[in-house]
């Protein structure tokens, strides 16, 4: 016999990036922890962190804009945070163990994002498994042998070298130029940036940054035709930056898109590195557009 529908009854709230439980997968001998919400049924955003971040350094406004119209998938790669294992010292093996996390989640097709650090690693794990990654965006972030990119730049060594009376506030030099426009938009991030107070990762231990600094110094090395390698990179590409990217310089973005056979590129003013941190909205709906193939 039928039950009768009670009407107070109401289907469950969707996760969003603040109430989204962490997760663990094995592969490789790593126990991998992530996130994943969002509408389900189409392809999934798979999201790679820069340097020494973990899951809670995403914007919940980039990662649940997202995820209202697709799956959003955000991990820590090996030896970060609450994933186990120890840091590679080369982005290859780091793109490598991401490729192991996507495929231990049963998953054949993603589209992959990398911002910064995460950038090196998106490109390289598009041109490792083409077929698996369908799209590629690549944000704030530069190619191999780019620009000052074999140490931390000048401005960089400057910013994670000083001391902040609230250490959140070393983002707003990092991620934000020294504008009253973006510095107050740094502000409303750093709201959003702690808005998840439940099961937080914790910060990266001692050991990434030099293993991470190791790998980046490998990546940014001189070397003969270095921007050849992009032409392999066959999935279409939206590479975005800030105007005054301090942290990778702005140039590098350029480079990308010069290079990479179905690139485009969208530069946002009066932005340094974390341009989608400052303009969430308008990083959402290009992304949106060009996942959708509205491109």
């Amino acid at each position: 016999m039928n039950q009768p529908i009670d009407s107070n009854v109401v289907a469950a709230p969707r996760h969003t990036h603040q109430t989204v439980p962490t997760q663990y997968v094995e592969a490789n001998g790593i126990r991998f922890a992530y996130r994943r919400f969002g509408k389900t049924g189409g392809v999934p955003l798979v999201f790679n962190v820069h340097f020494t971040g973990t899951m809670d350094h995403w914007d919940p406004a980039v990662t649940d804009g997202l995820a209202q119209t697709r799956e959003v998938i955000l991990f820590n790669n090996a030896g970060i945070a609450s994933t186990s294992g120890e840091v590679p010292e080369s982005i290859e093996e780091t793109a490598a163990n991401a490729a192991a996390f996507i495929k231990a989640l049963g998953l054949t097709t993603v589209d992959v994002l990398g911002f910064s650090m995460g950038g090196l690693i998106a490109q390289t794990l598009a041109l490792a498994e083409p077929e698996l990654v369908r799209r590629l965006i690549l944000v704030g972030t530069g190619p191999r042998s780019g620009e000052a990119m074999d140490s931390l730049t000048p401005e960089a060594q400057d910013i994670f070298g000083a001391t902040y009376a609230q250490p959140d506030h070393l983002w707003l030099r990092v991620h934000f130029s020294p504008s009253d426009a973006s510095q107050a938009a740094g502000r409303r991030f750093l709201q959003r940036f702690r808005l998840r107070t439940e099961g937080r990762d914790p910060e990266a231990n001692d050991k990434v940054a030099p293993a991470q600094l190791a790998a980046l110094a490998k990546w940014g090395a001189p070397r003969e035709n270095p921007f050849d390698y992009l032409k392999a990179l066959k999935q279409p590409t939206l590479v975005i930056n800030g105007d005054n990217d301090v942290i990778i310089y702005s140039i590098n973005s350029w480079i990308l898109q010069q290079h990479i056979p179905n690139a485009q590129l969208i530069i946002y003013p009066d932005a340094n590195h974390g341009s989608l941190y400052q303009y969430p909205e308008r990083f959402v709906a290009h992304v949106g557009q060009f996942l959708s193939g509205n491109d």
